[in-house]
């Protein structure tokens, strides 16, 4: 790779990640080009080198955010240690996910009514392998005895759904902080699935 086509590689995660912290605060619709632009110290034209809208920019976040996610799960899957263990780490990352990058995580929920028909399938694509990252920790405590579930895809969606409806209602100060509410759903989950 040139050194030229590092930089721009190094520039739009920088674009990208600062889109994500200002989506993030504002939420889809007040994230605007200008202020992403203006926080980068940059034109909003000088965006469009790099994106070709606001949609592709938002495509880009949510890829960039889940595909981070993704390998978080990959990597405790790799871990050693019970199912049990394994699935509280996974559940403790996504609802991480879920809270801290609430609104550009969000869009995994209703892709077809964010992106544009070649973006959605790469999209549901990796949402998919996200979500069998889940089955084979559920499919790992089936097997080792840990778990007792007749369907446990059903489970996964269960746990995902659950854990997805979180950014409806949670509120960071609220009574219970994140981690207490980590631990509440680890063990709610544990419980369903035993």
């Amino acid at each position: 790779m040139k050194l030229s086509e590092k930089k721009i590689l190094k520039k739009k995660e920088q674009i990208l990640l600062s889109a994500i912290t200002i989506v993030n605060r504002r939420g889809y619709d007040g994230a605007t080009m200008e202020e992403i632009a203006a926080e980068m110290l940059m034109t909003k034209g000088s965006l469009y080198y790099y994106f070709k809208n606001k949609g592709d920019l938002m495509y880009q976040c949510h890829k960039l955010v889940l595909a981070q996610a993704t390998e978080e799960l990959e990597e405790i899957l790799l871990e050693e240690g019970s199912a049990e263990h394994l699935l509280r780490k996974m559940v403790a990352t996504h609802i991480n996910y879920a809270v801290d990058e609430k609104e550009t995580f969000n869009l995994i929920i209703e892709p077809k009514q964010m992106f544009n028909p070649e973006q959605i399938e790469p999209v549901l694509k990796l949402r998919k392998y996200y979500s069998n990252l889940f089955d084979q920790a559920i499919e790992k405590g089936v097997t080792s005895g840990e778990f007792h579930v007749k369907e446990p895809i059903i489970v996964r969606m269960m746990i995902l759904g659950a854990m997805n409806w979180i950014q409806q209602w949670y509120n960071p100060t609220g009574r219970m902080t994140k981690e207490e509410l980590k631990q509440q759903f680890a063990a709610y989950i544990i419980k369903l699935l035993k």
